[in-house]
């Protein structure tokens, strides 16, 4: 055997090692862009089970707001409705239960009793710290996201991750639409 054969027989190595070690990383970086995923997930669930005791307290006191607790819990059962391989309907729905929850502790204000309640305080407490967790879950996810995405765009690895069937994954964006950004209205002359 020639030194060629060698050469070629060391270069087919050095590509195979340099495919396995791309195909590697890359997986490493789904994985956990999945993990990220779930911590969300299970942020999500927290506060799906929160909503019903804090619907449950402020119907004690403000009666008169059925309509707003039918919102509400729709906007619940749409968010834990749709599939998070949906990404953009899922922070479509979370932008929805998160304005409909704005509007339950507007609501909330207008009751002093409510407001000086120890039950109700500690679910708005609860609710307040899941959503930081959901937020703070959100972007861990989103930076994982982007080192998967980059890295699958960068040369030399975009030369070969479609082919090894790698796709560019969604972010999780949970867009503020301009009426988000303003006081919710409460009518009580209705």
């Amino acid at each position: 055997m020639g030194i060629l054969a060698w050469i070629l027989i060391l270069a087919a190595a050095i590509l195979v090692f340099w495919l396995i070690g791309i195909f590697n990383g890359l997986i490493v970086l789904k994985n956990r862009v999945r993990e990220a995923f779930s911590d969300i997930d299970v942020q999500l669930k927290r506060r799906y089970d929160l909503i019903p005791n804090l619907i449950n307290t402020v119907k004690g006191y403000a009666e008169h707001e059925k309509g707003l607790f039918e919102r509400v819990t729709e906007a619940r059962a749409t968010a834990m409705g749709v599939s998070g391989k949906d990404l953009s309907g899922k922070a479509k729905a979370e932008n929805a239960l998160s304005s409909t929850l704005k509007s339950l502790f507007a609501v909330a204000e207008n009751y002093p009793q409510l407001k000086a309640n120890e039950n109700f305080l500690a679910l708005q407490e609860e609710l307040s710290d899941t959503e930081n967790k959901i937020m703070s879950a959100r972007r861990f996810y989103n930076t994982n996201v982007k080192d998967f995405n980059t890295r699958q765009e960068t040369f030399p690895t975009n030369l070969i991750a479609k082919t090894l069937g790698f796709k560019i994954t969604d972010f999780f964006d949970l867009e503020e639409t301009p009426s988000e950004r303003e006081a919710p209205k409460v009518d009580f002359n209705k």
